[in-house]
Parts: structure tokens; C-alpha cells; sequence
């Protein structure tokens, strides 16, 4: 497949400005620095206030280069500030980068902001025809797609409301119905579709993969591992302005997924001012375990200091989730059939969730823990990275983890 984008050493700068003074200041500090600045302002008119603005150059993009072939959807991942809204709005032609080039061969669609092309006071059906021409299309074929917009973003009953008056879920859908109905060569959607609910978003990627099939190019910025799992067939993930990896999606969002954790050994730990100290797994010899068999057993172990204050009526839960963010399982004193109620809890001491077999798939988990108690909740987030290994524990045959779901359940068949 030819190239449709290709970008050679793109770099982005920005001026930003600091404030030259401390973070608390008196009243009178504060009007005494006023006075300065307006001082400074009647001798000097024509030049900025140096004592109080601390210019610095900052570098959204620096020397980002790459190749997207024609009919190819590629995710975009990273942290938030690595520099993917920047990298879309130079693509989308809104900004002009600092250095470098891109080459684009192609009508570009994008959906970067809520409402980005609408006019507030006009109808939906007005900004049909309004955001349609900004994206260069005809009048006659704008009305070809017409009716199929106005069904594919259900708002029908406000077709000729003003847009100022729709909820933000209203705007996204028809916003993304036009970009994606008007048939551009590049489609480049930013995070907007974590407005819409589940539903609609469904539907979103549903009509993504039909314009991918249709040889068109898909561009996807999301923190929803899932649904870049879903949607593409290439990823590649920005670190402080940089493309640090790119290639197959599952590597890249590992990768990416991996650096997010905040576990160190299968074990974090809480604040030491807070009661939840840390939790970890742990095999029945009190080793700490960063993999387990399927099917084999462990100890989630959580620890917790009560020396200053005696707890009472606590409840723990334990909650398992995928590195996409799903829940897997979870597990809690409040659901256990023969769990003991924790009337009281003082001193140092530690609770054990003992699982007799773990009957998750092969792969990798996060593990979150709560303590709760009336009128106070605490927790801990990603405390352990638990990696799941293939095992017979449905037999000789080890299956995927992609064949089989979250859980392995054992069974009989009988002919």
C-alpha cells in the first residue's frame, strides 16, 4: 500500500509563562507587588513585566517522524501531556509545527474538541450543511448523506434545535456522524468519544472499522486500551513529545500498560500515615509471587496499622482488573459465604484472602485493595502486578487467553 502520511522530524514549541512569586503572599505583600508592576508599566510601556513573568520555551513535539500506509488504523497512545492532541491538530492542519515537515496525500476529517466547526446558534440540521463545507464537501453530497447522519447520531427529534442547546453527548454524536459520513481519505478521531456513552461508542468503532474496510485511513487517540485493541491494526505510543515504540498493538499497549504500573515486586505500599498499609501475593509459604499457575492457589495479603485508632466494622475488597481496565473479579468480605465479620481492628496486623485455585486465564492482571469502615474509606491502587502462566488445569490442552475470556471453568461433557 502506498503512503498516505509521512512525517519527517515534526517539533512543536511553546512559549509559556511563569509567575515570579511565592506560592503563599500576604495582603500587603500582595498589593506592594501590584504597585511594582504598574510602576514598571507607566516607565516602560513597551516591555514586559520581567519580575513578574518567567518565560520558558517548552517542547510539545520534538523530532517525531513516521509512515502511515493507505487503509491503515493506527492508536495513538501515551500520558496525557506526551503530546497527541498536538501531533493530530499539525495533521489536521490547525497548527503549523515549529520544524519539520508532513506530506499528506488526501481529504483529512478530524474530531479533535466537542462542537469544533459548529455554530452555537444554529440548527443541527444547519450545521450539517456548516460543518460539511468546512470539511470541503459539496453541497449535493452532503445531502446525499443527509438522512444517514441524521440516523446515525439519533437526533432526529432536534434536527432543528439550535446545537447550543444540546448536551455535550449530542454534540459528539453529531459531530462524528458528519466527519464519518462524508468520506474523507484520512479519519482522525481524538478522545471526544469518551463523551458518548457505551452505546453510542459501540456504534463509533463499528462505523470506524466500515470506513478502514472502505481503503480509508483511521488516526485513534484514546485511553481505552480496549477499544484501540479493537479498532487497530497498528499502534504507537508518545513519551514527553517522542514516539518511544510503535509496531503491533498488543506489544505497544503492553509496553505502555507496563510503565503505567506502579507495582515494585508485587508489592506497593500506602501512605505510612494511612491505616491500609500494602498488599501483596503470597504463595502459602509467605513468599511474595509476581506469577501463579492457572489454577493454582496464593494469598492476597493485606497489611494494616491500627495502633492509633481501634477500627470497627471494617470491610476489605479485593478487585482484579485486566491491563485494558476491565474488571476481572472481585473479592470481598462483604460477599464471601463464610467470611468472619471484622468487628474490630487495633495494632499492626494483616488479613488474608486465601483462593484455594485461581481460575483466571493466562496473562496479566492489576490488583486493587479497599478497606472500609464507617465514615472513612481507604485503598490502594495497581498494588500488585500478578501475571497469570498457562497451566493443565482444564487439561493437557492450554488454551489462549484470547480463546477463552477472564475465566476457566471446569467441566464435564457427557455424549
Amino acid at each position: 500500500m502506498p503512503s498516505i502520511i509521512t512525517a519527517e522530524n515534526l517539533s512543536k514549541s511553546y512559549i509559556i509563562g511563569h509567575q515570579k512569586q511565592n506560592r503563599y503572599i500576604t495582603l500587603s505583600g500582595s498589593m506592594m507587588h501590584t504597585a511594582r508592576g504598574v510602576w514598571q508599566r507607566i516607565r516602560h510601556p513597551l516591555s514586559p513585566n520581567r519580575e513578574t513573568i518567567d518565560l520558558e520555551e517548552f517542547w510539545a513535539l520534538k523530532d517525531v517522524s513516521f509512515d502511515i500506509k493507505q487503509g491503515e488504523r493506527v492508536g495513538i497512545i501515551g500520558r496525557n501531556g506526551a503530546g497527541k492532541s498536538t501531533l493530530l491538530k499539525i495533521l489536521s492542519r490547525i497548527t503549523e509545527p515549529t520544524s519539520g515537515r508532513v506530506r499528506i496525500k488526501g481529504h483529512v476529517a478530524s474530531l479533535l474538541e466537542v462542537g469544533t466547526g459548529f455554530h452555537p446558534e444554529l440548527t443541527g440540521r444547519e450545521n450539517i450543511y456548516l460543518n460539511g463545507a468546512i470539511l470541503g464537501m459539496a453541497r449535493q453530497e452532503i445531502r446525499k448523506n443527509f438522512d444517514e447522519i441524521v440516523a446515525f447520531a439519533e437526533i432526529e427529534n432536534f434536527l432543528d434545535t439550535p446545537v447550543k442547546r444540546y448536551s455535550s453527548g449530542m454534540y459528539v454524536r453529531l459531530a462524528f456522524a458528519v466527519a464519518a459520513h462524508l468520506e474523507p481519505e484520512i479519519l482522525i478521531i481524538d478522545e471526544v468519544l469518551a463523551v458518548g456513552d457505551i452505546a453510542f461508542q459501540k456504534k463509533c468503532l463499528g462505523k470506524m472499522e466500515n470506513v478502514s474496510r472502505q481503503g480509508r485511513t483511521i488516526l485513534f487517540v484514546s485511553h481505552n486500551m480496549g477499544a484501540i485493541r479493537q479498532l487497530c491494526t497498528r499502534a504507537a505510543m508518545l513519551d514527553h513529545g517522542q514516539i518511544v515504540s510503535t509496531g503491533a498493538v498488543d506489544s505497544v499497549i503492553d509496553k505502555y500498560l507496563k510503565g503505567e504500573s506502579t507495582s515494585i515486586n508485587g508489592t506497593a505500599t500506602a501512605d505510612p500515615a494511612k491505616t491500609l498499609q500494602s498488599i501483596a501475593f503470597i504463595d502459602y509459604g509467605s513468599n511474595n509471587l509476581t506469577s501463579v499457575l492457572a489454577g493454582s492457589g496464593g494469598i492476597f495479603r493485606v497489611h494494616y496499622d491500627a495502633a492509633k485508632k481501634t477500627l470497627s466494622n471494617v470491610g476489605v475488597t479485593i478487585a482484579i482488573y485486566d491491563l485494558y481496565g476491565i474488571k476481572a473479579a472481585t473479592l470481598s468480605t462483604y460477599h464471601a459465604r463464610n467470611s468472619p465479620t471484622i468487628e474490630s481492628l487495633s495494632g499492626k496486623g494483616f488479613i488474608d484472602c486465601r483462593m484455594e485455585e485461581i481460575p483466571l486465564t493466562p496473562g496479566q492482571y492489576r490488583v486493587n485493595v479497599a478497606f472500609d469502615w464507617p465514615n472513612s474509606h481507604e485503598g490502594i491502587v495497581n498494588g500488585v502486578l500478578l501475571t497469570v502462566l498457562p497451566s493443565d488445569y482444564l487439561g493437557p490442552s492450554r488454551m489462549k487467553a484470547e480463546e477463552t475470556g477472564f475465566v476457566l471453568v471446569k467441566h464435564k461433557w457427557i455424549i
